[in-house]
């Protein structure tokens, strides 16, 4: 026989949060918080629009995740068909995969893309399979990627604004692409020359807080520009499409952030504690949850817990959920388990049970 009981922990009306009419020169664009993945912000954010090199994003951290960094390229036939935004590297050049792919971000080199597709994937085709497969793993609905660099005369990228700050949020968890995209000047020496590259993200010097980013223009596109920043807790990224104002587009959408939002704990996993005459002994959850949110918002939210009565429970058992919601809408659940306290055994039953189990 299994039972359901509720226990609401916190049961209040909530409030929307007033958002400011932010005058932003943006077709489309939107504001996350890359750790929760709540928007905070966003203008036409699921209109699917051609990326231009904002592309490389998804170049870069699937050469990250591949795992082959320290690893070197020699520049195959396949560099002869870039054109447009290069590092100019050479037919037959060696290079580490690292250093390219700080060329790819600081650079945009469509060199260098189309060389790292061909390294990681055998063929640009197969990388550019394996681009789309990983914007479906991170929930990328309305992008399709043809090409590993951005150019858009023969094969166009098409994402959205959103599906764009899905995929800054999930590459920003990564410590090595967050290093390489907020280094503001990188030195290489190959087999060939040496390079020195400035980054092309100006936000990196005229914003306090940022962090990273990539930029992207083509004639088609107009301007598109991915930015991460960081400030009080809160880590951010802005994502901006056909926007002749970017920077500014990208300082007011952080500042609004930064101004409006706070980053709280909701569930604290070392605090977690419900009486129940159902479980006496101690229920638990494995993970924190934290969340931004604005004033009015951390005075108005609503946690339940649901728990099942189970006949016959083992240590560990999982008996319910905790759900978060900020106003009738459910923002995060987390499962609930059981923590049995072991009895202790008195000196003839541990022998007992040294000896004989």
């Amino acid at each position: 026989m299994k039972k359901v009981m509720v226990v609401f922990l916190i049961v209040v009306i909530l409030f929307p949060s007033s958002v400011l009419g932010l005058s932003l020169s943006c077709r489309s664009c939107v504001l996350m918080d890359s750790d929760s993945g709540r928007v905070l912000y966003q203008k036409d954010p699921n209109n699917p629009r051609l990326i231009a090199s904002i592309t490389k994003i998804m170049t870069a951290i699937l050469a990250i995740e591949s795992g082959r960094l320290e690893e070197t390229v020699t520049v195959g036939e396949e560099v002869l068909t870039m054109y447009g935004s290069n590092i100019y590297i050479e037919l037959g050049e060696k290079m580490k995969l690292l250093d390219m792919v700080y060329g790819l971000m600081l650079r945009s080199g469509n060199d260098a893309a189309i060389v790292i597709a061909t390294f990681i994937g055998g063929t640009e085709e197969k990388f550019v399979e394996m681009m789309n497969k990983k914007a479906k793993e991170i929930g990328m609905t309305n992008t399709v990627f043809h090409n590993s660099h951005g150019l858009d005369e023969v094969t166009q990228n098409k994402s959205t604004a959103y599906d764009m700050a899905l995929l800054s949020s999930y590459a920003s968890h990564n410590e090595t692409y967050m290093k390489i995209v907020g280094t503001k000047k990188y030195t290489v020496q190959t087999d060939k020359k040496s390079y020195i590259w400035t980054n092309r993200n100006k936000l990196l010097t005229s914003y306090a807080y940022a962090t990273g980013g990539k930029t992207g223009y083509t004639p088609s596109a107009g301007r598109t520009l991915v930015t991460n920043a960081s400030h009080n807790g809160l880590n951010l990224t802005a994502v901006t499409l056909n926007d002749g104002n970017e920077y500014i587009s990208h300082e007011t959408m952080y500042n609004y952030g930064f101004e409006n939002y706070k980053k709280y704990t909701i569930l604290d996993k070392k605090k977690f504690k419900i009486d129940s005459a159902y479980y006496p002994n101690k229920i638990y959850i494995k993970e924190n949850f934290t969340y931004p949110l604005t004033e009015i918002e951390k005075e108005n939210i609503k946690v339940l817990v649901k728990l099942t009565k189970l006949d016959k429970i083992k240590n560990n058992d999982e008996v319910g959920i905790v759900i978060v919601k900020l106003m009738d809408q459910e923002i995060y659940r987390e499962k609930v388990y059981v923590k049995i306290a072991e009895k202790k055994q008195g000196f003839f039953s541990r022998v007992w049970s040294w000896l004989f189990d």
